[in-house]
């Protein structure tokens, strides 16, 4: 019967893998963990409505979409786009390193500077797409998905291999916290913000060479093509 009550997450992961919407999953399986677990509908909303209420600061990005909405309709992107075209040298590659070296640095000093949705879509995607426009003319669909691809792995990479270093970080507090309980030593939050120094290094280190040979890699398609 405990075990049961684990049929929430077998519905979080029928949701995703179905591509259902997000919200909606999670809501469900909340319901029915709820209604296993023996609850009445109305302790379940009680819950889902104390912890909406409680954690609503969570729900604070949401004020960046009309934001960043507003700044694409007024041309954010073709501002980014005619930026990139003016400088000579510049590559995909070397954008998307250059971001991701800046967003593993501010990760590091715990600034929110970055995300999907603020940086992401209405700027580095489209400066790393005209960069390759600039270079090779025109690209297919399937070239610009591999871009935009690219454009939020630098993203991701940047922020989690490198938020760790921030002492601060919830990260590093609950890494600090969690093993102090399980009785390996005293382990600081300065300890694992140090040892994660090097770990954010290489993130960046391997970053730009994953972009270098993305830029090889649309050189030998494109520069193909752009010849021919």
């Amino acid at each position: 019967m405990e075990l049961l009550k684990l049929i929430g997450v077998l519905v979080v992961i029928l949701g995703f893998a179905l591509k259902r919407d997000t919200i909606a999953t999670v809501v469900v399986a909340g319901v029915v963990t709820g209604l296993v677990a023996g609850m009445t509908p109305m302790e379940i909303l009680d819950v889902l409505g104390n912890s909406f209420i409680t954690q609503r600061t969570a729900t604070l990005f949401v004020l960046t979409l009309p934001v960043i909405g507003i700044s694409e309709r007024y041309g954010l992107k073709e501002k980014a786009v005619d930026f990139i075209r003016g400088i000579k040298g510049a590559t995909t590659g070397k954008i998307l390193s250059i971001y991701q070296t800046i967003r593993a640095a501010a990760a590091a000093f715990s600034v929110r500077l970055g995300g999907h949705p603020q940086f992401i879509r209405p700027l580095i995607n489209p400066m790393a797409q005209a960069a390759a426009v600039a270079n090779f003319g025109e690209v297919s669909e399937e070239t610009a998905d591999k871009i935009k691809g690219a454009s939020a792995a630098s993203e991701n990479y940047g922020n989690f291999f490198a938020q760790n270093v921030f002492m601060g970080a919830s990260g590093t507090l609950l890494i600090a916290s969690t093993m102090a309980e399980q009785g390996y030593g005293q382990v600081t939050a300065l300890n694992v913000a140090m040892w994660s120094i090097p770990v954010a290094i290489i993130s960046v280190l391997l970053g730009i060479l994953k972009n270098y040979l993305f830029d090889r890699k649309l050189k030998a398609t494109l520069g193909e093509k752009k010849e021919s």
